[in-house]
């Protein structure tokens, strides 16, 4: 296997680290590393039957489950790239994903092969779809039963292309994000260097919520194996079954967005569950209020740590360090052999505690976008990452995600943050959910919309939410507009869909003349 980092090694690599033991748990089965590693070969010998060779790409959309795991491991292990697509994608989005990739294979579970194949149908190149379910229409099962288990001989490159990963679509349509094994990997292991807090700790048990097909799902599977722990693998994110997988399992620790910490925070039957082994979770992929991870840190007794990344960063860049102490409102430092810079809008260097573009570069930084060279090289540019993410960076090298560069709103010639409204509204009592976007005006440029999620059976007016703002802010970074909605529209992830937002203001406000 020598030095290079080929994902298609890592659960022989991690054999060879810590002996057998049972690495995922999942419906109440074990799986031990050893059976992943020999499943995995079985299909990677299967896939090459089928006519899959290095190069091509198989597709797979699947809940979290250990199969979607042996599926990526197997078409790794004979040299082929995976995209991943999340259940949830309509039909018309999968096409899509289909088209542009080029994927040659569709793996999938029985109750998405229909859509899977509608899906498929009709491309001027239709690929196979198949499921790996141990019975059933369209079943590799019995293929796999009967293929070798031992390791398909195939040269491995770590530059080799392993994931087409494509965005939400949330600030347009989505575009595949190319990542190499060697993007995947290092990430995985500076990331698992970072984790030293967990290894403090004997008997971990990781909670797998975060779906594999996002990349700091993924990404955190890796870190698991990577470190040898025992990951319990939820199919989908459910707060009771979370909270009952803490308790029967007596998880140590987990990763989330946002979301789901809040689902769990204010869950009603959280304090019936015993969750006295949870002590860290780390939270990423959207921003984490200070307000809920204060509170989600009292709740539950454990330490909140939160990291930042971005899918084209593979993706995870800075993670908070207790050993180098936590800042409030800090993503805390970049990981082990990633850089980061801040730069102004000609890309000058900006010093310390200046907010500009947050720029990386890194062995986990993409390959580009899939099929798109102009937006290649409007992203990546002499071996930087253009993050789109405005930050600062202070004397210390902590990191400090301010907004992201397109949602900065511009009333009268003045920046406002839309982060900082948000923040603010969230720790007003009543309120659990609030997110702000600019809406056009003719006279000021922009005015600020909020849009804001109350508690149920609170009494609080708009007019009385917009007080409150212009008594912590300056007025001109208050909310011109404010709308008590009962929930705010959300992508597959758990972000904030801002564009979606950016719609509902266009309709309530239109073209202002204020």
């Amino acid at each position: 296997m020598g030095s290079q980092k080929n994902l298609g090694h890592i659960w022989q690599e991690n054999i060879q680290r810590y002996g057998s033991y049972p690495a995922l748990i999942y419906e109440g089965r074990e799986y031990t590393n050893v059976y992943c590693d020999e499943h995995s070969s079985r299909l990677a010998h299967v896939l090459r039957k089928r006519g899959i060779q290095k190069g091509d790409v198989v597709a797979l959309c699947m809940p979290n489950c250990p199969e979607a795991l042996m599926a990526m491991a197997g078409s790794w292990k004979i040299g082929a790239a995976v995209v991943l697509m999340l259940p949830q994608l309509q039909v018309a989005e999968v096409t899509h994903i289909l088209q542009d990739s080029g994927a040659r294979i569709v793996l999938t579970t029985p109750d998405l092969l229909p859509k899977m194949r509608e899906a498929a149908r009709g491309l001027a190149t239709s690929p196979q779809v198949y499921t790996l379910a141990a019975s059933g229409e369209g079943s590799l099962h019995e293929q796999l039963v009967q293929a070798p288990s031992h390791l398909p001989e195939v040269g491995l490159d770590e530059d080799d292309l392993a994931v087409l990963l494509y965005t939400s679509g949330t600030t347009g349509s989505p575009k595949g994000v190319r990542l190499s094994h060697r993007n995947l990997y290092a990430n995985a292991e500076a990331t698992a260097h970072s984790a030293k807090i967990l290894q403090l700790r004997k008997n971990r048990a990781n909670l797998g919520v975060l779906p594999l097909a996002h990349a700091f799902g993924l990404t955190m599977m890796h870190v698991s194996i990577l470190i040898g722990d025992t990951t319990v693998l939820l199919p989908q994110f459910d707060p009771v079954r979370v909270l009952e997988a803490i308790q029967t399992y007596r998880i140590t620790h987990a990763s989330m967005v946002p979301t789901m910490m809040y689902a769990l925070y204010h869950h009603p039957a959280a304090d019936k569950y015993d969750t006295s082994s949870f002590f860290l979770c780390i939270s990423g992929s959207a921003a984490l209020s200070r307000t809920l991870a204060e509170g989600f840190q009292k709740k539950f007794s454990c330490l909140v740590l939160e990291g930042y990344g971005l899918s084209e960063a593979g993706p995870i860049v800075a993670a908070t360090d207790p050993s180098k102490g936590i800042r409030p409102g800090s993503v805390g430092v970049p990981l082990p052999g990633v850089q980061v810079a801040v730069v102004d809008e000609q890309g000058n260097r900006l010093p310390p505690g200046e907010v500009g573009e947050l720029i990386v570069s890194g062995p986990n930084v993409s390959q580009g976008y899939h099929n798109k060279s102009e937006e290649t090289e409007r992203v990546f540019r002499d071996g930087w990452l253009y993050t789109g993410d405005l930050a600062r960076i202070d004397e210390d090298g902590f990191i400090y995600i301010v907004d992201r560069k397109k949602d900065i709103i511009i009333r009268g010639g003045l920046n406002i943050y839309p982060r900082d409204v948000e923040e603010l509204l969230l720790r007003h009592p009543e309120v659990v959910d609030a997110a702000v976007v600019g809406v056009p005006s003719e006279r000021m440029g922009e005015e600020v919309a909020a849009f804001v999620v109350v508690r149920p059976g609170a009494s609080v007016t708009a007019e009385e939410l917009i007080a409150f703002c212009q008594e912590g802010l300056a007025k001109y970074k208050t909310p011109r507009f404010l709308y008590l909605v009962e929930s705010l529209p959300k992508n597959d992830i758990g972000k904030t869909d801002k564009k979606q937002l950016r719609q509902w203001a266009q309709e309530r406000c239109g073209q202002l003349q204020l």
